[in-house]
């Protein structure tokens, strides 16, 4: 009997199996940006970058002549606002 026949067939099975398992664990795609939910997905996403933001403001080592607390205030302000705006319902 020639050993690549069962080596291919061996090898065929492992890639349907790999490909079937990753077909089947597939999430659903995430929603389109143009919808509400994409929009709520994007404003979430920006206030935690804004947190961030906020927290490596208020971690840095100089004032920069009033700049930082301005940028601070600024950023918090932004947070608030992204925060209605996630709160807001058609």
């Amino acid at each position: 009997m020639n050993v690549w026949k069962p080596l291919a067939i061996g090898a065929m099975s492992a890639l349907v199996l790999v490909l079937g398992h990753e077909a089947a664990s597939a999430k659903a795609p995430d929603p389109a940006p143009d919808t509400v939910q994409g929009d709520y997905r994007r404003l979430r996403l920006a206030l935690d970058s804004l947190r961030v933001a906020r927290d490596h403001l208020m971690n840095s080592e100089h004032n920069h002549g009033g700049w930082r607390e301005r940028a601070v205030e600024a950023t918090d302000h932004a947070i608030h606002e992204t925060e209605n705006a996630l709160a807001w319902t058609p």
